[in-house]
């Protein structure tokens, strides 16, 4: 077929120029896709939360968004590993089945990048009668200390 042919399918090397995404963009889009998924409790190991929500409490700092979520970006493929705090009760092999399958799918519709892999680290689980409190706090008495 000729260059100039109308019915010819488009080709993705005409195209007038390259778009880079950068990683954050790929990890924030991962982060909103598997918070989607009910029985997340929340992203990233407890380190990376406590450093996280030091960081939102800077002015400029990183968004919280793609905390727990690493991300390698090429210029057509993309590889994501994701750390999970899920609830109690959930089934862990389906829940991680449905993140990544929402990961993919929100990750491939809006960068155009083919999603080859995603890792899922479950890292904790929430149980119902533990209180939701920052990592970074201390805690009260008759708490007893994380071992660490």
């Amino acid at each position: 077929m000729h260059k100039n042919d109308p019915h010819r399918s488009p080709d993705p090397t005409d195209e007038r120029g390259k778009t880079a995404l950068a990683v954050g963009v790929v990890e924030k889009i991962a982060g909103m896709a598997a918070r989607e998924v009910a029985g997340i409790h929340a992203l990233g190991s407890g380190l990376a939360r406590t450093f996280g929500a030091m960081r939102d409490r800077v002015p400029g700092g990183r968004s919280s968004v793609g905390r727990g979520i690493k991300a390698e970006v090429g210029e057509k493929q993309t590889a994501i590993d994701i750390a999970l705090v899920v609830e109690y009760g959930v089934v862990i092999p389906v829940l991680a089945a449905e993140v990544r399958q929402n990961i993919i799918t929100a990750v491939e519709r809006m960068t155009g990048l083919e999603v080859v892999e995603v890792n899922i680290a479950v890292n904790d689980v929430h149980l119902p009668d533990e209180p939701d409190v920052d990592e970074d706090e201390e805690p009260s008495r008759g708490q007893r200390p994380r071992v660490q």
